[in-house]
């Protein structure tokens, strides 16, 4: 009897060590930014699992745990040509998430990859559609445009692109010079434009005051003096008599007899 009973324990106890070592496989912790999906003999489940302690009956489920944070995707340099006909190499950042872990699963084979890779192309098909100009001047907006036809096109796997910015915009040598030169020229209408503004002005403010001072005659004498003391300040040796001008009419006016 006590020999049936040894040997019945000597039984048990492999089992129950395999069966908690089975059960303790089946146990798995999902974390709070993370979902499982669960095929149960290769059909998903209605609802993800977690996050917290999730049960797996192993070998009949298999658990697939899919990140809900959100993922920057490094778009590298791609070759564009704009409509302009000028050769680029633009980078960009793709900021995206998955929203829906069902559809990240079973809508699509590598939603990472086939992210990028959408990003990829529409970057490059965007950007073939503006100019230079356009492609420097409105970055914010180009931006805003990838970023819709991007998420309408991940949509559907369950990822949403939350932002999409042009990192950097390689300009070849020749057209750097080119905006260089473009930029000096710039510079200098502008400034030839404001000198001519400041004689404009000038020209004016001269004119008025010839008007003033043409009003009274004794005027014209008082400038005369004011210009003399101004010399006498700087201690020149010159001396210069102011001519009245009635003197010269008297001139004119003898002339004009003969």
């Amino acid at each position: 009897m006590n020999g049936l009973l040894v040997g019945g324990m000597g039984c048990t106890a492999p089992l129950i060590f395999f069966g908690f070592i089975w059960l303790m496989s089946c146990l798995r912790v999902v974390n709070e930014y993370e979902r499982a999906v669960v095929f149960r003999l290769g059909k998903v489940l209605p609802q993800p699992k977690g996050p917290g302690l999730i049960f797996i009956f192993r070998p009949i489920d298999k658990a697939v745990v899919i990140s809900l944070r959100t993922v920057v995707l490094d778009v590298p340099s791609q070759d564009v040509i704009t409509r302009d006909n000028v050769t680029l190499k633009v980078s960009a950042v793709v900021y995206s998430k998955v929203v829906n872990p069902m559809q990240a699963v079973i809508g699509v084979e590598n939603y990472q990859w086939a992210t990028s890779q959408i990003s990829q192309t529409t970057l490059r098909s965007v950007l073939g559609e503006v100019t230079l100009d356009e492609l420097l001047a409105d970055r914010e907006k180009l931006s805003l445009r990838l970023r819709e036809i991007i998420d309408s096109a991940t949509e559907p796997w369950g990822v949403e692109v939350t932002a999409v910015e042009l990192k950097s915009v390689d300009l070849p040598e020749q057209i750097q010079r080119a905006m260089g030169k473009q930029a000096e020229a710039e510079r200098e209408k502008r400034a030839k434009i404001i000198a001519a503004e400041g004689e404009l002005m000038a020209s004016q403010q001269l004119l008025d005051a010839a008007n003033k001072l043409s009003e009274n005659p004794t005027a014209i004498q008082m400038r005369y003096l004011q210009t003399l003391t101004e010399i006498a300040v700087e201690k020149n040796s010159t001396i210069v008599f102011p001519l009245p001008m009635e003197l010269m009419k008297a001139f004119e006016n003898f002339a004009g007899k003969k």
